[in-house]
C-alpha cells in the first residue's frame, strides 16, 4: 500500500511533474476509480486505486536511469520562466517519457547530471542523510596554494550557512591559473563556486566529473546514455 496525495501519485508514476499534475486535477482532467477529482490534497493508494488522464489509464512506467554531459548555458528546469534554454534541449529529438533532473548544475557549470522517473531512487542520491560523494574539476583564475586548498577543507561561514568541502587537491596548474579536483559530500546552493568567491578566487569553468560511482567518462558534451544496470543498483 503506498498511500499519497494525488499529484505525487501522477509524478511517482512516471506520468509528469507534480506541478503539472495539479494543473492537470484543477482543470478537472485526472479521474480516480472512474470519478473526477479536482482536489490537489486527494490522497490514493498507488498499488490499488485506478488513475486516468483524458481517459488514459496510468500504469507504473519502466524506470529511465540516464547520465547527461551537460554543456554551460544550459539552466537545469523543467521549464524556465526567462525562457532560457533547458537541459532538456539535450532530449527534443527523443521520444522519451518524463523525466526530471537528479539535483542540479547552475547555467555555468558542465559535466555529469543524471535523470529519471523513479522519485525514490532520485531521493537517495540527493538526500544530505545519503552523503554520497560528488567530484569536480575546476579551473581557477589563480595559482592555487596551500593555503586555500586547507581553508577550503577547513571551511567558512558564508550568509549564516557553514560551507567545506570533503577533500581538494590540485591536479595541474599554468603560469596564470591551475584546475581543483575537489569532493562534495553534501551539495548547498553554488557551494564551490560561492566557497571560492570568499576566498577571492574567481571560477573559469566547473565540470561534476562523478556521483558515487557513476563517472561522466567520454560521453560528448551534449550527449546522453542510459545507466548500466549495475549503476543503477548502487543507489538501490
Amino acid at each position: 500500500m503506498k498511500i499519497v496525495s494525488l499529484p505525487r501519485a501522477l509524478s511517482k508514476l512516471g506520468f509528469c511533474s507534480r506541478k503539472k499534475a495539479e494543473s492537470l486535477i484543477i482543470e478537472g482532467k485526472v479521474l480516480v476509480n472512474g470519478k473526477v477529482v479536482k482536489d490537489i490534497k486527494k490522497r490514493v493508494d498507488i498499488d490499488s486505486d485506478k488513475i486516468q488522464v483524458e481517459d488514459k489509464t496510468i500504469n507504473q512506467t519502466i524506470g529511465i536511469y540516464i547520465a547527461l554531459n551537460k554543456p554551460r548555458g544550459l539552466v537545469t528546469t523543467l521549464s524556465d520562466e526567462k525562457n532560457r534554454d533547458t537541459v532538456f534541449k539535450c532530449f527534443e529529438n527523443y521520444d522519451l517519457p518524463y523525466i526530471f533532473p537528479v539535483g542540479r548544475l547552475d547555467k555555468a557549470s558542465e559535466g555529469l547530471l543524471l535523470f529519471t522517473n523513479d522519485t525514490e531512487w532520485a531521493n537517495k542520491i540527493i538526500s544530505p542523510e545519503s552523503h554520497i560523494e560528488k567530484k569536480y574539476h575546476v579551473q581557477i583564475n589563480k595559482i592555487a596554494d596551500e593555503d586555500l586548498i586547507n581553508n577550503l577543507i577547513k571551511g567558512c561561514l558564508i550568509d549564516n550557512e557553514f560551507l567545506k568541502v570533503k577533500d581538494a587537491k590540485v591536479i595541474r596548474a599554468g603560469k596564470k591559473n591551475s584546475w581543483l579536483e575537489i569532493i562534495l559530500d553534501e551539495g548547498k546552493n553554488r557551494h564551490i563556486r560561492r566557497m571560492l568567491s570568499f576566498f577571492g578566487v574567481d571560477v573559469l569553468r566547473l565540470i561534476r566529473i562523478s556521483i558515487g560511482e557513476i563517472k561522466l567518462g567520454n560521453l560528448p558534451k551534449g550527449k546522453f546514455r542510459f545507466l548500466t544496470t549495475k549503476e543503477i543498483q548502487l543507489f538501490k
